[in-house]
């Protein structure tokens, strides 16, 4: 009998998406077939502490985390010092993906369509009626490094541009003002580490005024239409953008990347997101089992390709001699 792999799920953090984490990791233990794996949850607190000699024991480590310390780069350059194989994007295509201005900016400048944004650090002089001009109203504001919608505010006047500064800057010491779009929200999974592939697109229906953390996880107002009702080449364009977006951030294993549709077919890339969510409400696994992959076997492949990462890498130098 083949012997077990001993899996450890991070999950919780400190992050203001702890909550996220503990429903999307409770979605991954019990989907992970235990007949094949001898599971373990690691809880990080939320002042960031847990038991680091745990993760020694491992076959594979699978971080369920959301947000900064643990979506960012933090804990996989932690979890690569110590030369654990784990699921997901590296150092790098966490860190860059994670920073919406790096983001973009990396995006942009591989020929990536993107909406039009400006990026301030606390302390910097804001003038309203610049970026007015510049991006127009109403216009959105979100923390630099932070997800789930978390500190993210639509802006219609300078009261509430103030105010929404005074919030994002609350999350982070960086902040993205960003145009807004007028289209449909369609999201994309991707799953691969040299040659990914993308599954079908799905849109998020916001029966509030956007996807906000509210709309997502409290009143649960907003609905996904899986598959998304588009052409078929809107929807070849949305995976080969979904692709391209998630090689030129250097990301490996799963990523969600989230698109704006207009009304005149134009497709704009939005973010990415490297550790998507696993709750019940999440696109990710949802996107997956629409196109033929439910969530124990989509499991399955992330902890292969993170071994056939960790391998891969293992073959290389680390001397000169």
């Amino acid at each position: 009998m083949k012997k077990k792999l001993r899996i450890g799920i991070l999950f919780g953090g400190k992050s203001a998406e702890h909550e996220v984490s503990l429903e999307s990791a409770k979605n991954v233990i019990s989907a992970l077939n235990k007949k094949k794996y001898k599971v373990k949850p690691i809880k990080i607190g939320k002042d960031g502490q847990f038991n680091f000699n745990n993760l020694k024991n491992f076959n594979v480590v699978f971080p369920v985390l959301h947000g900064p310390f643990g979506e960012d780069g933090s804990m996989q350059g932690l979890l690569k010092l110590a030369g654990i194989p784990y699921v997901g994007a590296g150092v790098l295509g966490s860190a860059v993906s994670m920073d919406k201005d790096v983001m973009k900016r990396l995006l942009r400048d591989a020929g990536i369509p993107i909406g039009k944004f400006i990026t301030i650090s606390n302390g910097k002089k804001i003038n309203f009626k610049k970026i007015k001009k510049e991006l127009g109203l109403p216009l959105f504001i979100k923390p630099a490094n932070m997800g789930s919608s978390v500190g993210v505010s639509k802006v219609r006047n300078e009261t509430e541009f103030k105010r929404a500064l005074r919030e994002a800057f609350k999350f982070d010491t960086k902040i993205v003002i960003e145009e807004f779009i007028d289209g449909g929200e369609i999201e994309c999974a991707v799953l691969g580490n040299e040659t990914p592939t993308a599954s079908i697109p799905g849109e998020i229906i916001a029966n509030q005024e956007f996807y906000s953390y509210d709309a997502k996880y409290i009143d649960h107002s907003s609905v996904s239409e899986i598959p998304a009702k588009l052409d078929k080449n809107t929807i070849k364009k949305i995976q080969e953008l979904a692709v391209k977006t998630f090689e030129v951030l250097n990301c490996e294993g799963m990523g969600r990347v989230d698109f704006f549709l207009k009304k005149n077919g134009e497709v704009l890339v939005n973010e990415i997101n490297t550790i998507p969510g696993f709750t019940n409400i999440s696109m990710y696994p949802k996107l997956w089992e629409a196109s033929g992959i439910p969530l124990p076997k989509l499991l399955d492949i992330l902890i292969d390709l993170a071994i056939a990462r960790f391998k891969r890498e293992s073959k290389l130098k680390t001397t000169v001699k």
